[in-house]
This record gives C-alpha cells, sequence and structure tokens, in this order.
C-alpha cells in the first residue's frame, strides 16, 4: 500500500500547523495546499477547503491534494477569501503569506462566515490584526514567532466575550506592537526584534514624529522583556 505523499512546511507553516486542531478547516490563499494535506494526514483536521483566486496555483493545490489521496476529504474552490464557503462550514480557517492590510481586509470583508477560530501569519507587523481582533470579538490565544527571510509572526484568535485578558497588565500600545503572550514569554527572537527597533529608531525619534512614539512603544516593550529574564 502506497502512503500519501507529506509534503515539507517550511518554519512559519510549521508553527501555524501547530496552532491548528478543527473538524473542518479552511485555508484561504492556500497556493500549493501544503498546510491542508498536512493537517489531515497529521489527524489535526478530518476535512478541509482549500481556497484559491489565481489559476495557476488553484491547478498546483489540485494536483497535491490528488497526489496526497485526499481528494475526497479536500475540496479544493476557486475565489476570493471567504466567498466560496457558506456561514458555519468550517470551524477554523488560516490566512499565510499575506501583507497584514491585505488579510484585514479579507477578515472585514468576511462578514458572517468568520469561523470561531482563525490562525494567521502575516508578512508584517501584526498590530492591526491584534486591533481588529479586539473590535471583532476574538481573544488572541497564542502568538509564535519563526525565523526565515525575516522573522514572521503567527497568531492564533478565538471567538470569545468580554476584553481580552491577553493584554491585561501589559502597557497596551507595547501589546499591540509586540504581542502580550511574546512579551510574556520573553521570546528571544522578540528581544532581538525590539532591540533592532530602538537602534533603527533613535536616529529618526525628533519631537512630533510618528518615529519618536514608536520608539517610546519599543521602550516599553523591552522594559517588560527584561524583567521577565
Amino acid at each position: 500500500m502506497t502512503l500519501p505523499l507529506s509534503p515539507v512546511l517550511d518554519a512559519r507553516l510549521q508553527a501555524v500547523l501547530e496552532l491548528i486542531q478543527a473538524q473542518v478547516h479552511a485555508d484561504i490563499g492556500a497556493d500549493h495546499a501544503h498546510l491542508p494535506i498536512r493537517l489531515l494526514l497529521e489527524g489535526r483536521a478530518q476535512r478541509a477547503v482549500v481556497v484559491e483566486l489565481n489559476p495557476g496555483p488553484l491547478a498546483q493545490a489540485r494536483r497535491h491534494v490528488v497526489r496526497a489521496g485526499l481528494d475526497g476529504r479536500v475540496e479544493v474552490r476557486e475565489g476570493n477569501g471567504f466567498a466560496p464557503l457558506q456561514a458555519g462550514e468550517v470551524d477554523s480557517a488560516s490566512l499565510t503569506g499575506m501583507g497584514t492590510g491585505t488579510i484585514v481586509g479579507v477578515l472585514q470583508r468576511a462578514g458572517a462566515k468568520l469561523p470561531p477560530v482563525l490562525v494567521l501569519q502575516p508578512n508584517d507587523s501584526p498590530r492591526s490584526i491584534r486591533q481588529w481582533a479586539r473590535v471583532a470579538g476574538y481573544h488572541l490565544m497564542a502568538e509564535r514567532l519563526t525565523p526565515g527571510y525575516w522573522t514572521y509572526p503567527v497568531l492564533r484568535l478565538e471567538r470569545a466575550a468580554g476584553p481580552d485578558p491577553a493584554y491585561l497588565g501589559l502597557p497596551e500600545k507595547a501589546a499591540l506592537r509586540y504581542g502580550p503572550h511574546l512579551l510574556r514569554e520573553a521570546s528571544p527572537l522578540l528581544l532581538q526584534q525590539v532591540r533592532e527597533d530602538i537602534v533603527r529608531l533613535a536616529p529618526l525619534a525628533a519631537p512630533g514624529r510618528n518615529a519618536e512614539g514608536e520608539l517610546a512603544t519599543a521602550h516599553e516593550a523591552l522594559r517588560v522583556l527584561e524583567g521577565s529574564e
């Protein structure tokens, strides 16, 4: 009996994989479909829906799903964002490898189709994702930083009522910029990032400029991180 082909994931997608456990998971903008394939092969999801807009990656995703022997459990749909899904069809969704602004735009347009769990991997600062989550009724349950071409953040959000307890007792601007869980864990990658931000911002931080506020936020984060060491 031939075993299904198990694709290799890079560090950022491996971090995403480890934050997903679902019955039915949707991977939005799935590209090659390696993530949903691994989710099913490892028992982290029972079924998956792959959504891809571009014809080339869409065809590639379909080939990879068939090659893995999962075409009965993974459905590949053409479309933009959550548009090809029905409300309540999936209980978890991931968006990876996109800019933060693109991810927030997709989430804002999803409306009632948003599932109760989201795992997101933006390619830049996730501050606006954290801000969106607080307004949209999602709590930040876990965060990861992974090395790569640059440092990639990964966030797991879960729908919940009331204020998000992850931010309690932390300076708000620093927590939104750098991540409350990462600050509490004193992530070495985050510590390196914050110190690099301070070096980069210090010469730009004239009074009244945006860099002045960003530098103050970085110093707040550094105090939390150094206090956690």
